[in-house]
């Protein structure tokens, strides 16, 4: 058995994994980190950048939001069900941590928000610009995957530290003596056995997204059923239970909730064109939310939950479909390509012709309810509803944007089912505002620290979208501090003054 040794050792070198193996290392600390993949960054790849509050980037653009007003809209959001000092201690760090970015290279296009609502909003309706989305290498549109370029910077930086990356050598488990965390035991890529030892050791393995049985064990949700979650290969929750292994209390491990179609990457111009504030029903035919507020697809993911069989419909007609390929969607999303529906044609009728199970069209109403699947006397009874109050020009029921209330009366009409979709897990280990793990009755357990999505309990039963990029925020804030505080306990360890 190879045996290492190292002030700190980090598990995963994802977001959080990479952001706690840099912070560590310019603490002064010694740093191993241990991956099962063959590459860093883990699910960040799929992302475009995370959140950050009173950056130079937003003192640039003059957003005037400030990491207090952050941080009380984020309580407010989750009713102060959540670790309050942890909540400020991330966003008043988040700013300044978009900033050592920038140090290392990271290139943003600017800062966002992920919606935005209509005029008359409803409570938390509206998002704040907070999005720092990274700039692609080489340049161009960002969009999903843009984080890439900031996983890159941000590996040769922890290398340029001297990081010791162990690429494709999974920890199987955290070695404890006496109550304390003291070290990991590995396997890397032929099979040799290592055992690694630490002051300290940084659990960042990314959730459970990769795993059907924990998710339905944990959640509920059943992964290609009830929930069409993204899998990225390799989450499959080990960090999470070794830390229960380890002590570690246990917090109620949530979805990041949203809504997408299955296999939604493969059929990225439908997934666009199908998110507008046209008609939408459930199985019964029943409108169930304002069509206005689909843009935030957090509250829109727990509505379709909360639906007969967790799905919804999508429906415009002819007439609708012309108007939205004349002059562009009614909501525009920062994720999805502007051009939608100049490409909508050849993604439909290669879709219809594959059989692709969520997309219906049909020359009448009747027929389209009937193949999709939706409750064909409800759904007329809803039509003649909606339609009438659209020639009135205001909605009676759920007051949406009278500017959407168009009718669906004009043949073909084009029908896409709409999923519970969820970007990961998120939370269940018990960890305080310094990201050390905790055991269920509270008591620290010594140099076990876990962060990023294995460790994200600060979001309540919903994720604060209002907040965008509040996902890779926590990410690399929580694993910044983790390290800077695993140093430092690694440097108090040996301070014999």
């Amino acid at each position: 058995m190879k045996q290492l040794n190292a002030d700190v050792i980090v598990v995963a070198a994802g977001l959080s994994g990479l952001a706690a193996s840099i912070a560590a290392a310019e603490n002064g600390a010694s740093v191993i980190t241990f991956e099962k993949g063959n590459t860093t960054g883990g699910a960040a790849n799929m992302g475009m950048g995370p959140l950050g509050v009173g950056s130079r980037i937003q003192r640039e653009h003059m957003i005037a939001l400030t990491p207090g007003e952050a941080y009380r809209k984020h309580m407010y959001y989750t009713h102060y069900r959540v670790d309050a000092r942890m909540v400020r201690d991330y966003y008043f760090k988040s700013g300044d941590t978009i900033d050592w970015l920038c140090d290392m290279g990271v290139e943003f296009c600017g800062v966002q928000r992920a919606f935005g609502a209509p005029e008359n909003t409803r409570a938390y309706s509206d998002g704040e610009f907070t999005w720092h989305v990274v700039q692609p290498e080489g340049g161009g549109r960002p969009g999903p995957r843009s984080a890439t370029a900031m996983i890159k910077k941000m590996t040769e930086r922890a290398m340029d530290l001297g990081v010791e990356i162990l690429l494709e050598t999974p920890v199987t488990k955290v070695i404890m003596e006496d109550g304390a965390a003291v070290g990991v035991l590995a396997k890397d890529k032929d099979g040799e056995e290592i055992e690694a030892r630490a002051n300290a050791v940084i659990i960042a393995t990314g959730g459970f997204g990769d795993n059907p049985q924990m998710i339905k064990e944990q959640t509920g949700y059943e992964f290609g059923k009830t929930i069409f979650n993204f899998a990225v290969p390799g989450m499959k929750g080990n960090g999470i239970k070794m830390a229960w292994e380890c002590g570690a209390g246990k917090v109620q491990p949530t979805m990041e909730l949203m809504y997408q179609l299955p296999d939604n990457m493969n059929h990225f111009i439908l997934d666009g064109a199908f998110r507008q504030p046209c008609l939408w029903v459930n199985k019964l035919g029943q409108r169930f939310m304002p069509e206005d507020q689909i843009a935030n697809t957090t509250f829109t993911g727990n509505a379709i939950t909360a639906q007969p069989g967790c799905v919804a419909y999508s429906i415009f007609d002819s007439k609708l479909l012309k108007k939205y390929k004349k002059k562009g969607p009614d909501i525009v999303s920062h994720v999805h390509p502007h051009d939608l529906y100049e490409h909508f044609d050849e993604q439909w009728n290669r879709d219809v012709a594959d059989g692709y199970e969520p997309v219906t069209q049909a020359d009448t109403l009747e027929e389209l309810a009937e193949k999709a699947g939706i409750d064909v006397d409800g759904f007329m009874e809803q039509i003649e509803e909606y339609n009438s109050m659209c020639e009135a020009g205001f909605d009676e029921v759920f007051e949406k944007d009278r500017s959407y209330m168009q009718p669906i009366e004009k043949g073909p009409f084009y029908c896409c089912r709409q999923n519970v979709g969820a970007y990961g897990s998120l939370g269940g280990v018990k960890i305080n505002h310094k990201t050390e793990t905790m055991t269920q009755d509270d008591k620290v357990i010594p140099g076990l620290y876990c962060v990023g999505t294995d460790a994200c309990n600060i979001f309540g039963d919903s994720y604060p979208f209002i907040l965008s990029g509040n996902t890779m925020g926590f990410c690399l804030n929580s694993g910044r501090i983790a390290g800077e505080n695993a140093a430092a306990s690694t440097a108090d360890e040996f301070d014999f003054d």
